[in-house]
């Protein structure tokens, strides 16, 4: 089994395309089964994704976008 990794994403976006177009590619890798969760917030600017995918698989899928990713951080679970 793959490891899950939660990540936080802090995301420069400006309306609800930006948002709508992090939410699609988002919506791809979870159909994918590299994302198992996500939750865009255009109010805060930040993006929480859960799943196996890599950090830079994510930071790439999100570039492609168009929008400037400003930091990522990882949680570390202790489990």
């Amino acid at each position: 089994m793959e490891v899950e990794h939660k990540y936080q994403l802090n995301v420069k976006m400006s309306c609800g395309g930006c948002s709508g177009a992090v939410t699609r590619v988002l919506n791809k890798a979870q159909e994918g089964g590299s994302v198992s969760s996500f939750n865009v917030s255009l109010e805060t600017q930040l993006v929480d994704v859960t799943g196996s995918i890599k950090e830079e698989d994510l930071v790439e899928k999100i570039k492609k976008t168009g929008k400037e990713i400003i930091s990522v951080t990882e949680s570390k679970d202790s489990e």
